[in-house]
């Protein structure tokens, strides 16, 4: 039986004392670090934006303007310029190629609206269904509506209170992201200075092991992330452009518009071709419902491509996370945090994947070593 030392008796007991602690006031614990996270939040925001960030900026800086004779400050400060243009750019671009387009389905659904009840008539009146269940049908949809009207007036005061508290949630997600956007500007101009007070930080209170730690998911970090931004911008240009074609090939509507907006949205892991399916589907069925029934089947077929083999050849290889890991973390990102989270969640998991499968390395190791000299 092994023996244990005085120090180690000590570790045990605290670490026992503190797991009992734990779970009694887990609770506690809990809504404390919500409360933390919630307070960091803006400046995590700020971290994630400024890693996405500093991909565009390392290439702008390293490559496209490597050779111009101007000092480090100056080519750092256009790098980031030319960075943010970029993304704005893209974002305006988005905005103004569906805004005008969902005006527009929204004015044709209105002119339409005698035709679709026409057509509703006639399908009903093919399938042998009288004019009077049609008409009872109609009353009851009303009567709905009735019933949908007279809670609002009776209950104002709880309709009132969810409307505020959605659109408080909502401005305090701008808040955040804007005051992250800042941070992340800051952080990226000043990168170099930033690195060198946590070196001197880490030197000064940590010892050489834990540095050299740090150090060593500090690297994997930058590299995971790197390689997830680069993976994610491959796979959602090759969604949009598959997406695009096959509109064409199947002659729906806005298949620029919804191809673009279908890579955009493929930047989020997993979900993020549901979101624009579901927008796009919304645009279509405005000018033809079977050629939305007929876009979401589409859809559904290139988002089985895209899980089982664009995904996990371009992005799952590149961070080294297996497809079922993948799943898991935008799964629990996603109840964390929303859209964030998701987008958060494969990187991060990533980096945890590969410390864990470093360390078990190691560490089994260590055991045959053991094993080998007993």
């Amino acid at each position: 039986m092994k023996s244990f030392s005085i120090k180690e008796l000590k570790y045990l007991i605290l670490y026992t004392i503190l797991l009992i602690f734990a779970f009694i006031y887990i609770k506690d614990i809990i809504n404390i670090l919500k409360y933390i996270i919630n307070l960091l939040m803006p400046f995590i925001i700020g971290i994630a934006i400024a890693f996405v960030l500093n991909v565009l900026v390392n290439v702008i800086e390293k490559k496209w303007i490597k050779s111009w004779k101007i000092s480090a400050l100056s080519k750092r400060t256009i790098s980031l310029l030319i960075a943010l243009a970029i993304i704005i750019g893209f974002i305006v671009f988005l905005l103004f190629l569906i805004i005008p387009n969902l005006q527009n389905t929204i004015a044709i659904f209105a002119d339409n609206i005698p035709i679709y009840n026409e057509n509703l008539q006639n399908l009903l009146n093919s399938w042998g269904i009288d004019a009077n269940v049609v008409s009872e049908v109609v009353e009851v949809f009303k009567s709905l509506g009735d019933s949908a009207s007279s809670y609002i007036k009776e209950n104002g005061n709880q309709v009132l209170e969810t409307t505020l508290g959605i659109a408080t949630n909502v401005v305090t997600g701008f808040v955040n992201v804007t005051i992250g956007f800042v941070f992340a500007i800051y952080f990226l101009a000043q990168k170099e200075k930033i690195s060198h007070q946590f070196e001197n930080l880490m030197q000064a209170y940590l010892p050489c092991k834990v540095i050299d730690k740090v150090h060593e998911i500090a690297v994997i970090s930058n590299k995971i992330f790197a390689n997830f931004v680069g993976g994610q911008c491959i796979e959602a240009i090759i969604i949009g452009f598959l997406c695009f074609i096959g509109m064409l090939l199947l002659r729906l509507p806005y298949a620029s518009t919804i191809a673009v907006l279908v890579g955009f949205t493929a930047l989020i892991p997993i979900f993020g071709a549901f979101i624009g399916t579901a927008i796009g589907a919304f645009l279509i069925f405005m000018v033809s419902p079977l050629q939305a029934l007929i876009f979401i089947v589409f859809i559904l077929v290139l988002q089985q491509l895209e899980g089982n083999l664009i995904y996990p050849k371009v992005v799952g290889k590149s961070i080294g996370l297996p497809g079922i890991w993948v799943l898991v973390a935008v799964t629990i990102g996603a109840s964390l945090n929303g859209i964030l989270g998701m987008l958060l969640s494969v990187p991060v998991a990533s980096i945890i994947y590969s410390i864990m499968k470093t360390n078990i390395k190691y560490r089994l190791q260590e055991k045959e070593q053991k094993k080998a000299q007993a």
